[in-house]
Order: C-alpha cells, then sequence, then structure tokens
C-alpha cells in the first residue's frame, strides 16, 4: 500500500534547482540519467503515484493531454532528423491555440489597469478567432485601499483617494460569467495568488508585472552575473 501523501519525506530536501548535471543527463530526462541528492523522480515514489493517478479523471487527463499536443506544436519541423529545436508561435498563439484544443468559448481576461492598451489588443485578438471574452481590470469596484488597513503612508499617491488592486473581485466576476478558461495580464506579486485561489476556472499567465524591465521579469535574472550582480546580495 502506497504510503499517505505527507507522510513520505526524502532524505534530502527536494531541490532540482541545484541539479548540476547536464540536461541530457538528469535521471527525470532520461532512463538511464544521474539522480542527485534527494531527487523527487527517484526518493518519493507514494507521491508521484498519487500525483499520476489524478491524469486517470478524464477532465484532468483531457487537460493534460491537449497542453502536451499544444506544447509539440509549438516547434516546427520535428519529423526532420537531425532534429534542430525550431519554435514557432508566441505565447499569445499558444493560448489561443491550445483553447481551441480544449473547445472553450467563453474566455475570461484579469488584467492590471497599466495594461490597459494591451489588454485591449489581446481582447481583440481572442475575439478575432472567436472567443467570448469577459474582461475586468484590477481596479473594477473601486473599493478604497483603507478596506484593508491601508494608511496614506502605504499608498502610492499620498495623499490622494487610492483604489485598491482586487483580485478577488476579479476572480468572483468571472466566476459568475462562467469563464471556462482565464488569462491573467500583469497583476501585482500577491493579488495574481488571490486570484489563482479564488477562482473556478482553470487559468495561464500571459504577462507578468515587472515595473523596471518593461515586464520582462527575466532580464533580471540574466543579467544577475554582471550589470545586476546587486540582486545576488543583501543590503
Amino acid at each position: 500500500m502506497d504510503e499517505p501523501v505527507g507522510k513520505q519525506r526524502a532524505a534530502h530536501t527536494p531541490s532540482c534547482a541545484s541539479c548540476s548535471n547536464e540536461i541530457s543527463k538528469k535521471i527525470c530526462y532520461s532512463s538511464s540519467g544521474i539522480a542527485a541528492k534527494g531527487c523527487p523522480t527517484v526518493t518519493v515514489d507514494s507521491i508521484l503515484k498519487t500525483a499520476n493517478r489524478e491524469y486517470e479523471k478524464p477532465d484532468v487527463g483531457n487537460f493534460a493531454l491537449q497542453a502536451s499536443r499544444q506544447e509539440a506544436d509549438c516547434y516546427a519541423n520535428r519529423d526532420e532528423r537531425p532534429y534542430v529545436m525550431q519554435p514557432t508561435k508566441t505565447r499569445i498563439v499558444e493560448i489561443y491555440e491550445f483553447a481551441q484544443k480544449m473547445g472553450y468559448q467563453r474566455l475570461g481576461l484579469a488584467f492590471c489597469v497599466g495594461l490597459a492598451a494591451e489588454a485591449a489588443v489581446v481582447n481583440d485578438i481572442l475575439k478575432g478567432h472567436g472567443f467570448d471574452v469577459v474582461s475586468i481590470l484590477c481596479k473594477a469596484g473601486r473599493t478604497a485601499k483603507e478596506t484593508i488597513g491601508i494608511t496614506d503612508d502605504d499608498k502610492i499617491n499620498q495623499g490622494m483617494e487610492e483604489a485598491m488592486c482586487n483580485p478577488i473581485f476579479q476572480a468572483r466576476l468571472l466566476n459568475h460569467e462562467k469563464t471556462e478558461f482565464n488569462i491573467l495580464m500583469g497583476l501585482c506579486v500577491g493579488h495574481d495568488s488571490l486570484f489563482f485561489k479564488y477562482a473556478d476556472a482553470p487559468t495561464t499567465v500571459l504577462a507578468v508585472k515587472d515595473r523596471v524591465t518593461g515586464h520582462n521579469p527575466l532580464a533580471a535574472i540574466y543579467t544577475s552575473s554582471s550589470y545586476y550582480r546587486k540582486i545576488k546580495h543583501r543590503s
């Protein structure tokens, strides 16, 4: 009998991010690969089995099936040998193609007011591909920040009326509208987490907020060993 989930603990804490094995030599990538200490591929079998059983549920299995098919469809000329990866599809294309594979008609678009212009373009693209789109921005409802205990010192624009971001309202409005698949654009850290918590429909992310890098957060990671070394050191 499988050990109950939560009871099985690896001898070493799983840390895939610290694994130094080359991708082709990782045990999760190849049956002849090498497992690092604490590798979850080999140390927590009962949790793996429990997770894999979820795919036996028809809705979950189909969702995973179409997601995997979409992953492959993002590369061209896969029949060529030798094969050289040739990605061809942007994130927005991948999103609407996946929604088409799933047979979704009604999509939710939850976005930051700072990305209103971009959201308008996304809205047009999705509608152009035949989807019914329900959209709601973060400030909808104009709930005062004082509602959650924010004082003037904690406002962006001190001394002024300031509406809070309301991801719970965004999620529940889309729940009410019975969206089948939601798309997030630029919600703040924490606000996006609340949206995920309260949304009924599965959700994907088109863009994440990064005020400094023009919403390209990996720019900070790519330069962390050069121009942005300071990020690795505590102040």
